[in-house]
């Protein structure tokens, strides 16, 4: 467990910097409560072992022994895995539960918040729950970047841990057939691409590799930062950055127009994948076990797991996480990396008539107990305390299921406000994309985040009158200009004409009166 510690400590993980609190009492009430939730997430529509509400999840029956309340199901949109949709129908009942979860929350919460919907957690939290206020107090700024209009917060939101997340990936075994070496800047990486294109290194005889794979088409986009573009400001993908102190869209800049140019000319030589738009999810899988794929760009622990996974079946297959190529300009990024705060968590309703023993539940999450509880599953049957360590029992990371999804069956890990503990990842994540993280970590690699905005119900009109229609154009042009169906140069005045037409100006003015307002800048 040294090793672990070590390796955390280099990582800068927030997982043991928590104040320390003398051992508590965890329970929140002596005559047991029973508090109703709407949890709608990807992985289940309902709060139940894979949304089935009579399975409860071991997570839950462990919280209640320790604190006293037990949540009931009461979400909406079960027949749905639209989260918006989900949280439309719910708010339409106008019959709220007491507690709000799941996917992407924060918009809806911050916008009915303040006409009464949910109830302002910021004197409550201060009172009645010190370890959500600690996790502020150490944490400047992120209270600050979830809070509404009205300068106060709604919802205790998933605090993700870690700094990186994606990275860059290349055979290293085809680099060392064909004599090459990793690539270091971005003219080198179009040559190791060709290389891989032209010459042959899976051997079989056909000009059948694939040299730019990835199984999430957007993955593609990061190919532009490789001159000096950016394709989003946070882990989203598309969303708005950060550019000289104000909010800018990627996709409206001059330098996104000169690498799009660049990046169709890879995709007409055939150095990406020309199944990069439908090939799908599954993409990863197959050109890897075929001993197809050359390089992508992905996270860390499950593309580095494919080295074992594969070792009995591509001789010799060494799939490695190398450093961002050199930009045009010379500049190394990863644009991706994990950001501090999710739109995901929960918040606690109008019709909440316990909204202190809510909030003591909710900060019951942030004690050493639930945290655990919340990462890692029930102590002694997922886990063990070993040297002052929450280590997975074997039997959980040889499994055949991914221990991320063995957790969510747990009821760990799913979208509740809790303060996530890189510990849990780092244990699955193999030698080679420890020393990749390692590696990324030890450059100058990260980027400033966009951690969104909460407009007034003004902003908020302008933007849902605008924005949809105008992404769907911006990614409609941005196929076309990569499968080679226009020429985004020839086309760019037009392009940004018809931004300017579908309101572009407008979206941005209500972007930035709202950063202004909540991050002072």
């Amino acid at each position: 467990m040294k090793k672990l510690s070590v390796a955390l400590a280099i990582l800068g993980t927030t997982a043991i910097t928590a104040p320390a609190f003398a051992q508590e009492n965890l329970k929140i009430v002596e005559k047991p409560l029973e508090l109703t939730i709407h949890m709608h997430w990807p992985r289940a529509q309902g709060y139940g072992v894979g949304g089935d509400v009579t399975k409860i999840y071991p997570v839950e029956t462990a919280a209640r022994e320790m604190t006293g309340i037990s949540l009931v199901d009461k979400t909406s949109g079960k027949n749905t895995k639209d989260n918006n949709e989900a949280m439309n129908l719910l708010l339409a009942t106008g019959d709220l539960p007491d507690i709000v979860g799941g996917n992407k929350i924060q918009q809806p919460v911050n916008q009915y918040g303040p006409e009464g919907a949910f109830v302002p957690l910021n004197d409550l939290v201060k009172e009645y729950a010190p370890h959500i206020q600690a996790f502020w107090d150490t944490h400047p700024g992120l209270q600050q970047a979830i809070s509404a209009y009205d300068g106060n917060y709604y919802y205790i939101p998933y605090l993700p841990d870690g700094k990186f997340g994606r990275a860059w990936y290349v055979r290293q075994d085809w680099l060392d057939k064909l004599g090459l070496q990793q690539p270091q800047n971005v003219e080198e990486y179009h040559a190791v691409l060709t290389a891989f294109r032209d010459q042959d290194p899976n051997g079989n005889g056909m000009k059948d590799e694939v040299p730019y794979f990835a199984r999430d088409w957007e993955e593609v986009l990061r190919l532009l930062t490789l001159w000096d573009a950016r394709t989003s400001g946070s882990d989203s993908y598309h969303d708005f950055y950060v550019k000289d102190g104000a909010i800018a869209h990627p996709y409206a800049q001059d330098a996104y127009r000169d690498a799009m140019a660049n990046l169709a000319a890879w995709y007409k030589e055939g150095l990406i994948d020309p199944e990069i738009f439908t090939r799908g999810s599954s993409s990863r899988d197959y050109l890897l076990s075929e001993n197809l794929g050359g390089s992508t760009h992905d996270w860390f622990a499950s593309t580095s797991g494919y080295n074992a996974a594969l070792k009995d079946k591509v001789e010799g297959f060494n799939f490695v996480p190398f450093l961002p190529p050199a930009s045009a300009a010379g500049v190394r990024m990863e644009e991706h990396r994990r950001i501090p705060i999710k739109p995901d968590g929960w918040a606690i309703s109008y019709t909440n008539k316990h909204p202190i023993e809510t909030i003591k539940y909710f900060d019951f999450w942030f004690t050493e107990a639930g945290r655990n509880l919340s990462n890692f599953g029930v102590e002694g049957k997922t886990w063990d305390m070993v040297n002052g360590e929450p280590t997975f029992k074997p039997e959980v990371l040889t499994s055949d299921s991914p221990v991320n999804s063995q957790m969510y069956l747990e009821g760990a890990q799913i979208y509740r406000g809790y303060f996530q503990d890189y510990r849990y990842e780092w244990q699955w994540t193999s030698e080679e994309a420890r020393k990749g993280i390692e590696l990324y970590d030890a450059n100058d690699l990260l980027i400033e985040q966009f951690l969104g905005v909460a407009f007034n119900k003004d902003e908020q009109a302008v933007y849902d009158k605008y924005w949809p229609s105008m992404q769907t154009y911006m990614l409609e042009r941005q196929q076309a200009w990569i499968l080679g169906t226009g020429d985004v140069k020839a086309d760019w005045d037009d392009y940004i004409k018809t931004l300017d037409k579908m309101g572009y100006e407008q979206v941005i003015e209500v972007m930035n009166s709202a950063y202004k307002r909540q991050y002072g800048k």
